[in-house]
């Protein structure tokens, strides 16, 4: 499972998360800080990605288009990247079962 992580989130996740999430990515690493939303989303549709974002804004688009790519919305305020980093990793299970159910779009984690 790959994450593409949004700009409101730290890049320092890619690393931080690499030996349970290899492969994944920044917006910000990948020129997609300043787009709008609906060509994040194609990028991670095509590169096979999982959306991890704070904001609504990709999970209303999982409303619209469907998916993929699959959202993690997190719904967390302000708070440190070690804990986004620690809720993605004790929610390991519940992003593999939202990546393998053709069913489910977004997975909220608070």
């Amino acid at each position: 499972m790959k994450l593409l992580l949004d700009h409101n989130l730290s890049p320092a996740l890619v690393d931080r998360l690499g030996d349970i999430y290899p492969g994944s990515n920044h917006v910000d690493r990948l020129g997609l800080d300043q787009v709008p939303d609906t060509e994040v989303w194609e990028r991670a549709r095509h590169e096979n990605f999982l959306i991890v974002t704070k904001d609504a804004d990709s999970s209303d688009l999982a409303l619209v288009r469907g998916f993929p790519p699959k959202v993690i919305w997190i719904r967390r305020g302000n708070c440190k990247t070690a804990d986004i980093e620690a809720m993605l990793r004790n929610h390991i299970n519940d992003i593999e079962a939202l990546n393998n159910d053709p069913a489910v779009g977004v997975l909220t984690l608070f």
